[in-house]
């Protein structure tokens, strides 16, 4: 992490807590061959509880008194079946799309929630345990997985406007639209529509992106005031602060982690509506 023989700099601690554990290194600034290990470990496990802890309360649901865990989760299942009812009007798709943007609140939410845990907590007893080497546990702080999401909703979109609309009525709006239908204006409108796809799949990715990446450095820069502790007056105030501003950071973290996930959420919602709706 550092050189031979002293502690690493601030520079050096933050440059190595961004890094991947990844199955080779870039190569270029574009490189898809390269896989991050780490987010997609942590995101499928992720995902996998998620679905274990939907399925525990549907497997456990009764129709008495509710308890704790089955309250939170029928108050989650009505806020998003009143929210997918809102924007999405065709019933047939919201059996799937509802359950499907529950799926993705929950999903995200728990992949931010990570970032709540302490900065070198796992990567100390995955690198300590011989399990792996260094790694980052917050997915949604890796634009593969974010940009990865949001790729999966543009796809979704797609399908239901080919559902909906019909290959052959979904490509000519893609043509006709927004400025009418004559042949002049279709290379117009095609452009537009490429765009605006285009437009929403990177906001929509980078949107989570950007505000969880920005949540872990702070996270990671707070980190280094407890590290300068020392038994001086600077070192114990360095510390002091180091609790006080992790301990108001994390209580704030955890309006903006579930706030992204229900932005991701929503815009997923009003994507997929769009898709219903014809031109």
């Amino acid at each position: 992490m550092a050189a031979e023989g002293h502690a690493p700099t601030a520079g050096e601690y933050i440059v190595h807590h961004l890094q991947h554990l990844q199955n080779h290194k870039q190569k270029a600034v574009v490189d898809f061959s390269v896989v991050n290990i780490d987010s997609v470990v942590w995101a499928t496990l992720l995902g996998v509880l998620t679905c274990y802890f939907l399925w525990r309360a549907a497997s456990k649901a009764t129709s008495g008194v509710p308890g704790r865990f089955q309250a939170a989760v029928e108050f989650l299942v009505e806020m998003v079946d009143t929210q997918a009812k809102g924007i999405v009007h065709n019933a047939t798709s919201r059996k799937l799309v509802a359950p499907l943007a529950l799926t993705v609140f929950l999903w995200i939410f728990m992949m931010n929630a990570m970032d709540l845990l302490p900065v070198d907590l796992i990567p100390y007893i995955v690198e300590n345990g011989g399990i792996a080497g260094y790694q980052r546990v917050v997915p949604t702080a890796d634009l593969s997985i974010t940009m990865g999401l949001s790729i999966s909703v543009l796809l979704v979109c797609v399908v239901y406007n080919i559902k909906i609309k019909g290959a052959g009525g979904w490509i000519h709006e893609l043509f006709s639209a927004p400025f009418g239908d004559k042949w002049f204006l279709y290379p117009v409108n095609f452009a537009m529509q490429l765009i605006e796809f285009i437009a929403k799949t990177v906001s929509h990715g980078m949107r989570l992106f950007g505000n969880m990446y920005a949540g872990e450095l702070i996270f990671m820069l707070i980190a280094l005031m407890g590290g300068a502790f020392t038994l001086s007056a600077t070192g114990i105030g360095l510390a002091i602060g180091h609790v006080i501003a992790g301990s108001v950071w994390a209580i704030f973290h955890i309006l903006i982690i579930t706030l992204q996930a229900f932005v991701f959420m929503m815009l997923t919602l009003v994507y997929v509506g769009q898709a219903h709706d014809a031109h």
